[in-house]
């Protein structure tokens, strides 16, 4: 190994002209594929192209209306939405979101297909037209009928009248996804800003789904616009500081940027879509590259301050730091390509482009970087570092104390372990965005008005073409919604039941006695024709039966709840199903809000699973790289105990571990693996090459390596702490919990594994002999 080494080291500044060209040449070509690089923000991408809830929710869109929506919701400061002004504003916004790119339907109270009898015939109508020429019977007429019809109350309009909603159906080409969705946000808002001008004493609050994506959109692509800049300014400041060498700091900024930019151009000749949440891969990037780059220029330095030529010490640095940062790539390589058990693509991609941008950075320390320090000025005062006396301090203190350091460090271990079981997977969306955020405010506006906004969908099958006209179908299908409606979760069902009770009533002379469902399937056929044929372009019955009338679909808007709380009330829908209904007429709930709560479920049973086969893997590479079992097991400890300390804090602290948070493990796992392969390669190598004792060889680790530590441990927190300022939960919590585990992972190398080395390996190693 040592004449390997050494061997590579003599050949990278033998070659080091070459290596600076063959290394811009691999950056021009392989960057040039950023412009394949594409964006999406269909939350589609989050779901494997076979995953049975993506099909079910396919197959519902494509049989009925569309789930993507804006919904704007109409809140007057003073009285009800029931007085002219409002009315007529209701009026001319329905009329208005037409114009709304790709709109497929728009619903209000004032285009409600209104039933009543005149004589023998079936009146189909708009609830209201021409608002500002309505008397106050007109007014108390369609104040009563959104009040009292299911299909518009706490749905459209809200308990207590006090607002209403505009609710457009989108249905996208996907030809340009991106381009789209910022189409129609666009016009809605312009839309919504038109009427606030003009009612400055009306609330507006835009949500749906078409503007939670663009949350997530935006969001993502603010923070890389500006955070990550910052962060990355941030940690080259820190650099500057920590390392007092403009020459070196530049090294690591083209090493950065150089790794960053293959990974990219690489990903974007593969094809990958980047999402919300792959973003962050570039800001990951740019962190793990510092940590390789920190190593070898922090060595290179100290020989620089022990008057040791330039040449020779970036030969020496290569050598000491060539397997130790081997090592570190390899497995951090490893930990993020575990993402692949993720159910979700964007968090594969973002596992694959981390890995690569890794293994460029890994491949550009070790030969781009010391070939372009040979040829850079570099001033560094002879002199011992300031540092290494703190350094051996610490480590005189590790080794005295390391008995009770153990203690400590074994307690702490056993309550963070008590307290990771606190952690549950929970989605809950609109939380994910700040106050800060306008789509945050006008959600939970929405929600404190309206009771709820999400949604399950049922699509019940009957029989036959024509089924759902059988009596004993729309019984069992009203049977279904009543139950639904006695949930406590519930706040509206949009069901088919609803429009045949209000029909046979009609076709009864508007009798209140005839409000129950046809008894004949030939008669409820008729109802079901009549109403179709009475019905205006784009408010057809197609957002609740399907075409050959096969099935019918029912929607259940539920109150603001977890997706553990959701797949719960999925779970008694189900049970029901079971025990009332044929087997011919069950049904799976599907829907957004759903298939995101099984991902979650999903993608955190995977991701323990990738982290667990990552760990024992890295475990196993190290025990041969150390050429020690004994070592492989002492790192696996040390690196599994910053993972429990955040996860345990976390537990405490909040207990909410969304899919942002599902990857924190394998993402930390080369972080916290960095510390450990350098700290037990310096301490190995002073007992093999040197002979030191345990004591001597740990002192000998803090005074080589322990600079080097702290320094990627202060640039990570700087660079990471920058991401808490994010207004988007999935960066604040991600960067919050890594912070944590970097800083558990130092502590872990500082105060626990002295003590274990000296409870484990405390002898004299005898000076291996060297290759020849």
């Amino acid at each position: 190994m040592h004449r390997l080494e050494t061997n590579f080291s003599e050949w990278v500044i033998r070659y080091r002209i070459a290596i600076i060209v063959l290394s811009v040449l691999v950056v021009v070509v392989s960057g040039l594929g950023v412009k394949y690089l594409g964006f999406t923000p269909d939350y589609r991408v989050y779901f494997r192209d076979d995953s049975p809830h993506l099909m079910a929710f396919n197959q519902n869109e494509a049989t009925y209306a569309k789930s993507d929506n804006v919904f704007i919701l109409i809140a007057p400061e003073t009285g009800d939405v029931f007085q002219k002004e409002i009315l007529s504003l209701v009026e001319n916004m329905t009329e208005e979101a037409w114009q709304i790119p790709y709109s497929l339907r728009v619903d209000s109270i004032q285009n409600f297909q209104n039933t009543y009898a005149e004589d023998d015939d079936l009146i189909v109508e708009d609830l209201y037209a021409e608002a500002s020429s309505l008397e106050q019977d007109d007014i108390q007429r369609v104040k009563s009928v959104a009040l009292s019809d299911p299909l518009l109350y706490k749905r459209i309009i809200s308990k207590d009248g006090g607002a209403t909603a505009v609710n457009v159906t989108i249905e996208f080409p996907e030809i340009d996804p991106e381009g789209e969705l910022r189409e129609v946000v666009a016009h809605a808002r312009e839309l919504v800003k038109k009427y606030q001008e003009k009612h400055p004493t009306v609330k507006f609050y835009v949500t749906g789904m078409a503007f939670m994506n663009n949350a997530f959109v935006e969001s993502g692509q603010g923070d890389g616009e500006t955070l990550f800049p910052i962060s990355f300014v941030v940690m080259v400041l820190f650099l500057t500081i920590l390392l007092r060498s403009f020459s070196a700091v530049f090294g690591v900024t083209l090493v950065i940027f150089m790794s960053t930019l293959v990974a990219f151009g690489l990903g974007g000749y593969a094809g990958v879509l980047l999402a919300p949440a792959s973003v962050a891969s570039g800001q990951m990037i740019m962190v793990l590259a510092v940590a390789n780059s920190v190593h070898m220029l922090v060595t290179f330095i100290f020989d620089l301050q022990h008057n040791v030529a330039k040449t020779e010490a970036l030969k020496e640095s290569l050598r000491i730091n060539l397997v130790p940062i081997f090592l570190t790539s390899v497995t951090t390589m490893i930990g993020f390509l575990g993402m692949n058990f993720n159910e979700s693509a964007p968090y594969r991609d973002l596992g694959n482009l981390v890995a690569v941008g890794v293994f460029a950075s890994m491949v550009f320390s070790l030969t781009f970087l010391p070939a372009i320090m040979s040829f850079l000025p570099v001033r560094i005062k002879p002199g011992e570092d300031a540092a290494v006396p703190y350094l051996e301090k610490f480590s005189r203190f590790s080794i005295k104390f390391h008995r009770p350091l153990l203690l400590l460090m074994c307690v702490v271990a056993i309550l963070s372990a008590a307290a990771i079981p606190l952690n549950t997977s929970e989605e809950h969306f609109t939380t994910y965005f700040d106050h800060s955020v306008q789509f945050r405010v006008d959600s939970d506006a929405t929600l404190d008005i309206m009771g709820g906004t999400f949604q399950l969908t049922y699509s019940l099958p009957a029989n036959e073409k024509g089924g759902v006209s059988e009596p004993e179908y729309l019984k069992n299908l009203k049977a279904f919604a009543d139950w639904y409606r006695e949930q406590p979760e519930t706040i509206n069902v949009f069901v088919f039941t609803d429009t045949m009770l209000r029909l046979n009533k009609n076709m009864h002379g508007d009798d209140p006695a005839w409000q129950k469902l046809p008894e004949s399937r030939d008669l409820a056929a008729q109802y079901t024709l009549l109403y179709e044929m009475s019905l205006p372009y784009g408010l057809d019955l197609n957002n609740q039966v399907n075409v050959d009338k096969s099935a019918t679909r029912m929607v259940a808007t539920v109150r603001d709840m977890t997706n553990n709380e959701l797949m719960a009330l999925e779970e008694r829908a189900q049970a029901w199903l079971k025990a009332n209904v044929p087997s011919t007429m069950t049904t799976i709930g599907t829907g957004t809000l759903m298939m995101f709560s099984h991902l979650a479920d999903t993608n955190t049973t995977s991701m323990i699973v990738g982290s667990v086969l990552a760990l024992i893997l890295i475990s196993g590479i190290l025990m041969v790289a150390l050429r020690s079992v004994k070592m492989g097991l002492l790192s696996l400890v040390t690196n599994i105990l910053p993972a429990g300390v955040g996860f345990g804090l976390w537990g405490v602290l909040s207990g909410e571990v969304h899919m942002g948070l599902s990857v924190v493990v394998s993402m930390t796992l080369g972080i916290v693996v960095d510390d450990s392969v350098h700290f037990l390669s310096k301490y190995l190598r002073a007992k093999r090459e040197k002979g030191y004792s345990t004591e001597e060889s740990i002192t000998y680790a803090f005074t080589h390596v322990g600079k080097a530590l702290g320094i990627s441990t202060l640039v990570l927190i700087a660079g990471f702490g920058v991401l808490m300022a994010s207004h988007f939960a999935m960066t604040t919590d991600m960067a919050l919990l890594t912070v944590w585990i970097i800083v558990a992972a130092l502590a872990a190398n500082f105060l626990f594994l002295p003590g274990l080395l000296l409870k484990f390996d405390n002898n004299k190693a005898k000076v291996l002999k060297q290759d020849a």
